[in-house]
């Protein structure tokens, strides 16, 4: 994107600073010799002529080039491309500044000094972004001086660069995840959960090391040998992964919105059940529901959950787990499994939260994934050096075990909890869905 706009002559500061000293020296000569006064005016005037006469000798035509791609996924390190092809070789200190949405730039705004190329100035600029959305790039400032750093030239540049930021799923194409979908497509993996499931397949021969609950001793006792039974993992199950997209989960852990690291191991679970044969769908609430989508059920569907997810806003406000969970439950016609993203500040909000999953786990498998809460850790854990840091630490130490309460009593009523840290949030939950699709308690 190439910008243009009219150039304004602004001294700079070190020519602010010469005017300062020069009116000391003035008040000096001023007290020794009154009849002296006039070389402060001539002085000054001086000044002000090598400010222009440096920024002339500077002057060139102001022009922006910034590069960014249109789409890009949240927490992922990215550039933005800054080019201003000033042609003047006397040009010094170019440095551009832009202005833009919190998403993309901190605290909406980046100063960046460029650097003097083959092409012209220019430089790359790296940026992450911090929630999902549409970032946009407003406005844009461009600055150089002369050779001699007295006067200076400005450009004032309207910008109408967007960016959009998609969940990310990284997690999707690693290697890791790739390889292991690639056994499972050859039957290495998908043999293994072959024999765990819960539909009978077919009988074979035992061997030493199976579980022998597995012996169907009436065959092996019509055929005179030992047969197992082997059971094929249930396919086409529904899973629902829900979002409470509420003020607790907007909070930042390691520079990113608990919201979208729950997004981000939610579409890597989702890419693995859908290659299991399995149907998915997206659903989000706060105080009211958001949305759902419609249940996918062909990995080569996958970017219409993307598109979903993205569309998931962030809201400063506790959530409504009442009315979303039996708003979700009135929704699904069959049993399910609902793996519900969701955390709590409050014995209230947690106290809800726990009536309404009891009422899904009546007729749904409900699985609860939370991020552990590293700092509340580590304020407890810390040695208290004052009697701030003691409360601080007892404060700390009585929410962590509310925390561990309610996992508990959630457990009670049979449902799975993981509480996992961030850098381990999207495997555990792909562990915990292929334990429980082994298993086959979802049908």
């Amino acid at each position: 994107m190439i910008l243009n706009s009219r150039l304004a002559l602004i001294p700079t500061q070190r020519a602010v600073l010469s005017i300062a000293a020069l009116a000391l020296v003035a008040v000096m000569i001023g007290a020794s010799s009154p009849g002296a006064w006039v070389i402060a005016p001539m002085g000054g005037a001086a000044i002000l002529l090598l400010t222009i006469g440096d920024a002339l000798l500077g002057w060139s035509a102001a022009s922006l080039e910034v590069t960014a791609r249109s789409d890009i996924e949240v927490g992922v390190d990215e550039a933005l491309a800054l080019s201003a092809p000033i042609a003047n070789p006397r040009a010094r200190n170019v440095a551009a500044s832009l202005e833009g949405d919190v998403r993309l730039l901190d605290h909406g705004r980046a100063d960046i000094a460029l650097r003097r190329g083959e092409a012209g100035w220019g430089r790359l600029y790296p940026v992450k972004a911090a929630r999902r959305g549409t970032a946009a790039l407003t406005r844009g400032w461009l600055r150089w001086t002369g050779p001699l750093g007295l006067g200076a030239w400005q450009a004032v540049l309207p910008l109408t660069r967007h960016v959009r930021i998609w969940p990310n799923v990284a997690a999707v194409r690693s290697p890791a995840l790739q390889a292991f979908l690639r056994d499972a497509q050859f039957g290495l993996i998908a043999r293994r959960i072959r024999g765990e499931g819960a539909e009978f397949e077919a009988l074979t021969d035992y061997h030493p090391g199976m579980d022998r609950r597995r012996i169907d001793w009436k065959a092996s006792a019509r055929h005179v040998h030992l047969y197992a039974k082997e059971y094929e993992t249930e396919r086409n199950n529904q899973i629902v992964f829900a979002f409470d997209c509420g003020q607790a989960m907007c909070e930042p852990v390691a520079g990113m919105a608990r919201l979208d690291r729950a997004i981000s191991a939610a579409l890597a679970t989702a890419y693995v059940a859908l290659k299991g044969g399995d149907r998915v769908a997206l659903y989000g609430f706060a105080a009211r529901p958001q949305a759902i989508s419609p249940f996918v059920s062909d990995a080569r569907d996958f970017r219409r959950l993307q598109h979903t997810a993205a569309g998931f806003e962030y809201h400063a406000e506790e959530p409504n787990f009442t009315l979303a969970l039996a708003t979700l439950a009135g929704r699904l016609q069959r049993r399910s499994l609902i793996v519900v993203f969701s955390d709590f500040t409050d014995p209230t909000s947690a106290e809800l939260m726990v009536e309404s999953i009891a009422r899904l786990v009546r007729r749904h498998l409900v699985l609860f994934v939370t991020l552990a809460d590293e700092e509340l850790e580590s304020i407890a854990g810390d040695n208290p050096a004052d009697l701030q840091a003691l409360a601080m630490a007892v404060g700390a130490d009585g929410l962590l075990k509310q925390r561990a309460l309610v996992h508990s009593r959630l457990r009670q009523m049979g449902v799975e909890v993981i509480e996992a840290p961030h850098d381990r949030f999207g495997t555990r939950v792909i562990d915990a869905y292929l334990a429980i699709k082994r298993k086959g308690a979802i049908g």
